[in-house]
C-alpha cells in the first residue's frame, strides 16, 4: 500500500547557526564605467542601472528589519539567529556600500535617482508599523533578489561584453543574496509570522517593486537619450518573456512564495557557492566562514 506523506512545512527547514560569510569585494569603482556597460545594450544597462538605484534604501531597510525583529525572540532563539542576523548585515551593508559607489558613477552620465526619494516617502509613512510587518517585507524583497541573483548565475552570458569588475560586482552580489536569502524569512518563522500577513506583503511588495523598475528603467533611458530608438528594444521581448527569459523563468518561483509550505531552502542550487569558491581571489573575507 502506498504511503503518501504530506509536503514539508517551512518549520521542517533548520536554520543553521553557521555565520555567513562578510567579503569585502577588491574592485575599483573609482575609475569610470561606460555608459551603456552592459555588453553595449542601452535596455539591458538602464535596468541594472534602475536595480542598482534602488539597493541602497532597501538594504538599509533590509538591516533595520531584522535588527528590529530580533529583541522579539526568545533568548535561546536570539542565540541561534546570532551569528546568521550578524553575517546577514555585514552583507547588506556591504552591498549597500559597493551599489553607493556604482550609483555616483551613474549620476557621472546625468542619470538621476528617483527611486530614493519614492522609497524614502514609502518608508515615513510606514515609520511605527510593528517589525514583524516590516519583517515580512524584508522576506519578500529577498526573494525577488534571490530570484534575480539566481537567474543571473545561470544566464552569466547577460554580462558578455562586460568588464570583468562590472561582471564580478554583479555575480559577487548575486551569489551573496543566494546565501543568505532564507534569512528574513527564517526569522518570521521563528517569530510565528502569519503566512496571510506574508502573502499580503509579498503581493504588496511585487506590485511596488514592479512599478519602481519599471518607472527607473524608462526614466533611464530617457536621460540616456535612447528610450525611443529602435535598437534599444532590439531582444528586450526576449530578454524578459523568452522561454527562458528572466520575467519567465522566475514567474513560477515567485508563485511558489504563497504556497502553504514554501521555505526558500527550496529553491536551491549549488551556483553560489560555485562562483564564489572559483572567484575566491575577488575578494577578502571580513567575517565569517572562508
Amino acid at each position: 500500500m502506498a504511503i503518501h506523506s504530506s509536503p514539508p512545512s517551512p518549520m521542517d527547514y533548520t536554520a543553521s547557526p553557521a555565520a555567513l560569510t562578510v567579503r569585502r569585494l577588491l574592485i575599483d569603482l573609482e575609475a569610470p564605467i561606460d555608459r551603456h556597460w552592459c555588453g553595449n545594450d542601452a535596455f539591458r544597462t538602464a535596468l541594472f542601472n534602475a536595480l542598482s538605484m534602488g539597493f541602497p534604501p532597501g538594504e538599509q531597510m533590509f538591516i533595520d528589519s531584522v535588527r528590529a525583529a530580533m529583541p522579539l525572540l526568545p533568548e535561546e532563539k536570539q542565540a541561534e539567529f546570532k551569528t546568521r542576523v550578524a553575517g546577514f548585515i555585514g552583507q547588506e551593508a556591504t552591498h549597500r556600500r559597493i551599489h553607493g559607489l556604482f550609483n555616483a558613477q551613474l549620476e557621472r552620465h546625468g542619470l538621476v535617482n528617483a527611486w530614493i526619494p519614492r522609497a524614502q516617502r514609502r518608508l515615513k509613512r510606514m515609520e511605527g508599523f510593528a517589525p514583524k510587518h516590516m519583517l515580512a517585507l524584508t522576506a519578500a524583497y529577498e526573494h525577488f533578489t534571490a530570484l534575480l541573483a539566481q537567474w543571473l548565475l545561470q544566464h552569466q552570458d547577460v554580462f558578455d561584453g562586460c568588464e570583468d569588475r562590472l561582471t564580478t560586482l554583479w555575480l559577487w552580489h548575486s551569489a551573496e543574496e543566494v546565501e543568505h536569502k532564507a534569512v528574513a524569512f527564517d526569522l518570521y518563522q521563528a517569530l510565528s509570522g502569519k503566512r496571510v500577513w506574508r502573502s499580503f506583503w509579498f503581493l504588496s511588495a511585487t506590485l511596488v517593486f514592479a512599478t519602481d523598475t519599471l518607472h527607473q528603467t524608462l526614466y533611464n533611458l530617457k536621460r540616456d537619450g535612447t528610450l525611443w530608438k529602435r535598437q534599444t528594444w532590439t531582444g528586450t521581448g526576449s530578454f524578459l518573456f523568452g522561454s527562458d527569459g528572466v520575467l519567465r523563468h522566475s514567474f513560477g518561483p515567485w508563485r511558489a512564495y504563497l504556497g502553504k509550505h514554501f521555505h526558500p531552502a527550496q529553491e536551491n542550487s549549488p551556483l553560489a557557492e560555485r562562483w564564489l569558491l572559483a572567484n575566491a581571489g575577488s575578494f577578502s573575507v571580513v567575517q565569517g566562514r572562508d
